[in-house]
């Protein structure tokens, strides 16, 4: 009888810090044995020299969200899952978002139910506080946290989301006090309103706008205000989804002043510029209206510098999957609509992990270990899931990726979300993923989705590991 439910011959292992070439033994779901000429497994993948890394670990996702009718979101926890699993991704962290008025329970029983079933790959929930009430504060908060719900979204823009300041130290209170970690979302409400309001008025509605209503400034003194507030409490915070030099700026100021101050990023700011939200009036633009929103050319490098020298602690998609034809999407209702009420939001769960692997390794701006840190191991460790999750090593659940390094041009048509574009249509790549597994299973051959609906596991998460939590 075989020693092992699989092996994976001859891999050229990739881990945070370290690439060596090994056979990796995989049973019940889990690896068990590192080491070259291992006894045989029941069945055995020739990896053939090729880089295997973890699974990737997409902390920053958007599926089957509740929206306001008539909108409503491309891919549910079916879709999105068997996208991500495609494109290398092995675990989800979407969000259960809390309307004003609900309770966070009951937020998170809507989700549940949304999720039970469908889901391909393993996944776990962040919360998104909308209505701090003394009840969520004093009681919900700290319950779910020791029940595995250990991270948590505040806005700052967005009427129907946005904490005002005191708001946001009441819950960041919690999160120093319980060691949860709190993403914060740093735009500048009333500024976005006021330059809105102007443009407007002066009927410049096309979605090409959406970018001068949401400049840098506002972005970089909603960073510098988050940092202040959570220098306040004294605790950590991640900034997601940061788009330039004057978030960049600020984020590096706090650091050098001993801060903890995480910071994430995605690949919109890498591969996208204004320049895609139109140069003209055309609304094809709202295909990549998202926010913030892309910048220019020269803050793509700055993006590039802050994932090569360790500014970034985790590179995710922020998929927000609305498809741009028909009515519950870009057009809501069927209809073109200024860019304010352009669903905010653009595709990328499958393409995250390959563009970072072409244009990232393959061109040689991050090594290999750089990518897994980033894509995997980090947002594992943000989010409680490490080392069950992100890990290439003895114990870890056998979430791996096996690389095929091979030129292509991108295309809709090739991915597996349910939207009907893609930003990153027409872009040459060096690197797609060659055979997924999720749990030992094989998810994704290189030419189908082979994995079964229904697989993916619920994860309650720990408590956050990038540093140590403090006391008292």
């Amino acid at each position: 009888m075989p020693a092992f439910d699989l092996v994976i011959r001859n891999a050229r292992a990739v881990t945070a810090s370290d690439i060596f070439d090994c056979d990796i033994a995989v049973k019940d779901g889990r690896i068990v044995q590192l080491g070259q000429g291992l006894d045989g497994g029941a069945r055995e993948i020739d990896a053939a020299g090729r880089h295997v890394t973890p699974g990737g670990v997409d902390a920053h996702c958007h599926l089957d969200q509740p929206e306001p009718p008539p909108v409503r979101m491309a891919d549910d926890f079916d879709t999105g899952t068997r996208s991500a699993a495609c494109g290398g991704t092995t675990t989800v962290i979407p969000f259960a978002l809390q309307h004003k008025g609900q309770t966070l329970r009951a937020a998170i029983a809507d989700y549940h139910q949304r999720a039970e079933g469908k889901a391909h790959v393993d996944y776990a929930f962040h919360l998104i506080v909308s209505d701090p009430t003394p009840a969520v504060l004093e009681e919900e908060l700290p319950a779910l946290i020791r029940e595995g719900y250990t991270s948590f979204k505040i806005y700052m823009t967005y009427d129907s989301l946005k904490l005002d300041d005191g708001q946001i130290l009441d819950v960041l209170a919690v999160a120093r006090e319980h060691g949860a970690m709190a993403m914060i979302h740093a735009e500048n409400a009333d500024c976005i309103e006021w330059l809105s309001k102007r443009l407007e008025a002066a009927g410049r509605t096309a979605p090409r706008w959406h970018a001068h209503a949401r400049p840098m400034l506002v972005e970089r003194e909603a960073t510098h205000r988050a940092i202040a507030l959570s220098e306040l409490v004294d605790v950590p915070i991640l900034i997601v989804h940061v788009s330039g030099a004057e978030a960049v700026e600020q984020i590096r100021w706090a650091r050098a002043h001993g801060l903890n101050v995480f910071a994430e990023t995605c690949p919109q700011y890498l591969f996208l510029s204004a320049e895609d939200l139109g140069i003209d009036d055309s609304y094809e633009g709202a295909k990549c209206v998202c926010s913030p929103p892309p910048r220019d050319k020269r803050n793509q490098q700055v993006i590039w510098n802050g994932l090569a020298d360790g500014l970034f602690t985790v590179f995710s998609s922020d998929h927000a999957p609305y498809s741009f034809d028909g009515s519950e999407g870009k057009k809501p209702g069927g209809e073109e609509v200024g860019f304010r009420h352009i669903p905010n939001g653009i595709p990328g769960i499958e393409t995250r992990m390959a563009l970072l692997w072409s244009e990232g390794v393959m061109a040689g701006r991050i090594t290999p270990q750089k990518f897994v840190e980033l894509t995997s191991t980090n947002p594992a460790k943000a989010y409680g899931l490490h080392p069950r999750k992100g890990s290439l090593a003895v114990g870890a659940d056998a979430d791996l990726v096996v690389w095929d390094e091979r030129e292509f041009v991108l295309s809709n048509g090739q991915l597996h979300h349910n939207v009907d574009y893609t930003p990153y249509e027409g872009m040459h790549l060096t690197a797609w993923p060659g055979i997924t597994l999720a749990r030992g299973e094989v998810v994704w051959d290189g030419r189908d989705f082979t994995g079964q609906r229904g697989a993916g596991r619920f994860l309650h998460c720990g408590m956050p590991t990038l540093m140590p939590r403090r006391r008292g």
